[in-house]
C-alpha cells in the first residue's frame, strides 16, 4: 500500500512540471500570435483571440475601452496609422494565476502615428489577462502601463 502510494506521489510531482510548462508554452504561443496579428493590422484574426465579453477590458491612451466589439473598433483606427509591438522576450514572464488563467508580463516598444505623421516611441509594459476557455486561450483584459522616458 505504501509504495502504491508513494509510486503515484512521483507521478503526480512529475506531471505537474510538465503541466505548467505546457501552460506556459501555451500562453506564450497565444502571445506572440497577438503580436504578430497586431503587427499584420489582422482584425479578423484579432476578433478570434479576444473574448466575446462585455467585461473585456482594454486600457487605450488613458480610458477604458469595455467589450470586444468596442476594442475591434478602436483597433481598426488605429491601424490606419502606424502600429507596432516590439516584444523584449527576454523579460516575458507568464504568471499562473489558475489552471486557467494567465498573465502576461512583456516590456515592449510600441510604435504609433496617425497616418503621414512621424510615429512616436513609447517603452510600454504590456500586461494581458488571458483565460483558457473550450476553444484555446482568449485574452480579457490588455492594460498597458507606459514607461517614462529617463
Amino acid at each position: 500500500m505504501v509504495k502504491r502510494f508513494l509510486f503515484f506521489a512521483a507521478l503526480a510531482a512529475i506531471a505537474a512540471p510538465a503541466h505548467a510548462a505546457t501552460m506556459e508554452d501555451e500562453v506564450r504561443a497565444v502571445f506572440d500570435k497577438y503580436i504578430a496579428i497586431q503587427n499584420a493590422h489582422d482584425l479578423k484574426s484579432m476578433r478570434n483571440l479576444l473574448a466575446d465579453s462585455p467585461d473585456l477590458l482594454w486600457i487605450s491612451r488613458g480610458r477604458p475601452i469595455w467589450g470586444r466589439e468596442a476594442a475591434l473598433k478602436s483597433l481598426e483606427e488605429r491601424y490606419k496609422g502606424t502600429w507596432r509591438i516590439d516584444v523584449d522576450k527576454k523579460e516575458l514572464r507568464v504568471i499562473s494565476v489558475s489552471r486557467r488563467v494567465a498573465q502576461v508580463y512583456a516590456p515592449t516598444q510600441l510604435t504609433v502615428g496617425e497616418p503621414g505623421v512621424e510615429p512616436a516611441r513609447n517603452r510600454v509594459y504590456i500586461n494581458l489577462m488571458m483565460v483558457k476557455k473550450p476553444e484555446g486561450w482568449q485574452i480579457v483584459s490588455i492594460l498597458p502601463i507606459i514607461v517614462p522616458p529617463q
